[in-house]
């Protein structure tokens, strides 16, 4: 069995190498699958450095990350890859984005990294261990539904879901103290993990995105689940509810339930 908290160590040095390419001047820009979904030559260069440095860490391990479609379900472990989560606020020149690396044991999450360079910030797990802002150890806060800040999007990808989600938004918005949008879902749930917001729902989000912030959460003693309350899928796209206690999470629940039936999208990616 590997010791987790020496891979901790080891991928957060890995990380922030890796952050050295985000930040070392001009990249160039190309569209996806139009121009509300891009990625930069700095997202690529980032996720072939992680690619080589964590397969030294851990050499039977395999992959599934954002670009190029490196995704395999076979390994016993398995890094889950967001080399630039926030891709558009990166183009643009904003603080909001990072690198985001979870592994993940025979589909349970152990380690989750992320790092922001422009913030200095590095947050971190180990299943069991608690979470971690910089070395010192976070929690959420204990605010009540009517003192929170909710963070949420509006389906970028998925733009027809957009009514959907003002609906939510706005009867969260009726209830709770204010929202935010950072254009960064592993930020955000970071953010709700150190206690600086308490609601999190997005409609569309990817397992890079979340995997290594869930873990984060969870350890910072949050509560974070898909639409109907299982598990965060590791292997599809999925609807996110969290909250920073169970209180809230069943609140904003309710709430997500009462315009959200069911998951109106293809989920399966592996």
């Amino acid at each position: 069995m590997i010791n987790l908290t020496d891979i901790r160590s080891k991928t957060v040095e890995a990380v922030k190498q890796a952050a050295s390419i985000m930040v070392s001047g001009s990249f160039d820009i190309y569209e996806k699958q139009g121009a509300t979904d891009i990625v930069t030559s700095s997202d690529l260069a980032v996720q072939h450095f992680l690619e080589k440095k964590l397969k030294q860490i851990i050499p039977e391990s395999g992959f599934f990350c954002e670009e190029e479609g490196l995704r395999e379900s076979e390994p016993e472990y398995i890094w889950i890859i967001d080399p630039i989560d926030g891709t558009t606020n990166y183009a643009r020149g904003m603080s909001e984005c990072c690198i985001s690396v979870a592994l993940a044991r025979r589909g349970e999450l152990c380690v989750g990294v992320v790092y922001n360079p422009s913030l200095d910030y590095t947050f971190s797990a180990v299943l069991g261990e608690g979470a971690e802002l910089n070395g010192k150890k976070i929690h959420v806060s204990d605010k009540p539904f009517g003192s929170s800040l909710f963070c949420t999007a509006l389906s970028l990808y998925k733009k027809e879901y957009a009514a959907i989600c003002l609906d939510i938004l706005t009867d969260v918005y009726d209830r709770c103290n204010d929202f935010r949008r950072f254009g960064s879902c592993a930020m955000e749930l970071c953010y709700l993990a150190a206690g600086m917001c308490d609601l999190y729902f997005e409609m569309r989000v990817f397992p890079w995105d979340y995997a290594a912030a869930c873990l984060i959460l969870k350890e910072a003693g949050g509560v974070i689940t898909e639409l109907g309350g299982e598990t965060l899928s590791l292997t599809q796209a999925s609807p996110v509810i969290a909250a920073n206690s169970s209180e809230n999470h069943r609140v904003l629940t309710d709430i997500v339930n009462k315009y959200l039936k069911e998951i109106p999208y293809e989920r399966r990616l592996i």
